[in-house]
């Protein structure tokens, strides 16, 4: 391992979070899967890709994550930084006990830090699809515009075993669930509605029947339902210039569900685009029975109780008012990410 950063900064920053316990059930076979698939595609695309891996405080005694996850050759495209977050940094939340991580503040860390021009809020049990580093190695992006991509949802019985290619067919012959906005429809959450697959016509007249009823919408509720923000804390990716404007997502002492929400309203209300990538330009999610999606509503209830999140009535509140009024959120400080702490580094 180095201990200096080359000079030549990469296109793409994937900035994700964990630590190396058992939370979220099997998160080391999941955290392999998601490194080794992004060597493989950022070789495939030939595309200089960065890593950056927060990890928020780390268990006592328990060997470091540069240690016991796959290391990329001199040879490949993918580049790993490990930034340590000690509990010191940790301790001094008051939720610091029910919360071992906090996941977007740690995500801050890491963007903050992140050399790439084009940056992903990412997650560690994810593969990317194909199509979605084909549009990745294009570079065609516009730096006045958010990017969003949809996350499908697959049985964590995936090998380590299979190759790449035959990881992704196992995940999309075996889909749980979509979540996402479909990009084809402009004005309507047609997968919010239950609505199923439709013909170009019906499509259109559906379209249109969305956008009447957005215009009757006061401004700041229509805005906040076009906004694609189901599972968007797995890929939000914008440049750097438009993380910076809207300085991260809100550090809060909270769990951190709805604050990936607050994250795009934030880009949104200060005039950034949305883009939502086609459909089988996806992230595919190795599902586990802790996770968000896979719980029932009183589990959801019980781990609230646990680990206090934004209310959702709050979170409309906050996020109407942005996008009616173009503000900034103003929950972060200049420092956000811990900008003026010297972490303790490791590059693969």
């Amino acid at each position: 391992m180095s201990s200096e950063i080359p000079s030549q900064s990469p296109y793409y920053s994937i900035v994700v979070t964990s630590r190396n316990d058992s939370h979220g059930g099997n998160i080391m076979k999941r955290m392999r899967l998601f490194v080794n698939g992004l060597i493989h595609q950022a070789n495939a695309f030939k595309l200089q890709v960065e890593l950056v891996f927060v990890e928020w405080n780390p268990i006592e005694g328990a060997a470091s994550l540069s240690e016991v996850l796959p290391k990329p050759k001199a040879e490949d495209h993918l580049r790993i930084r490990y930034i340590v977050v000690p509990n010191r940094i940790h301790a001094q939340y008051k939720r610091a006990e029910e919360i071992p991580l906090f996941q977007m503040i740690a995500k801050n860390v890491g963007i903050r830090r992140a050399k790439g021009e084009f940056i992903i809020a990412s997650n560690v049990d994810l593969l990317f699809s194909d199509a979605l580093f084909e549009i990745m190695a294009a570079k065609a992006l516009d730096k006045q515009s958010f990017y969003r991509a949809n996350r499908v949802d697959f049985p964590d019985e995936i090998s380590e075993d299979m190759p790449f290619a035959d990881q992704l067919a196992y995940a999309e012959d075996n889909v749980i669930r979509r979540n996402g906005w479909d990009a084809r429809f402009k004005y309507v959450n047609v997968r919010q509605h239950g609505i199923k697959e439709l013909g170009p016509v019906s499509r259109w007249i559906t379209d249109q029947m969305g956008k009447r009823h957005r215009k009757k919408q006061p401004a700041g509720e229509a805005a906040y339902y076009l906004l694609d923000r189901d599972a968007c804390g797995d890929f939000t990716m914008m440049h750097r210039d438009a993380w910076n404007a809207i300085k991260g997502y809100a550090e809060l002492d909270l769990y951190s569900i709805h604050v990936d929400t607050l994250g795009i309203v934030a880009a949104n209300a200060l005039g950034y685009n949305q883009v939502v990538f086609p459909a089988e330009a996806c992230t595919y999610h190795i599902d586990h029975p802790s996770g968000w999606s896979s719980m029932g509503p009183v589990e959801k209830l019980k781990f609230l109780e646990q680990r206090p999140g934004i209310d959702f009535g709050v979170l409309q509140e906050v996020t109407y008012h942005l996008l009616e009024n173009n503000a900034h959120l103003g929950v972060n400080t200049d420092d956000w990410g811990f900008a003026s702490e010297k972490f303790e580094e490791h590059i693969v």
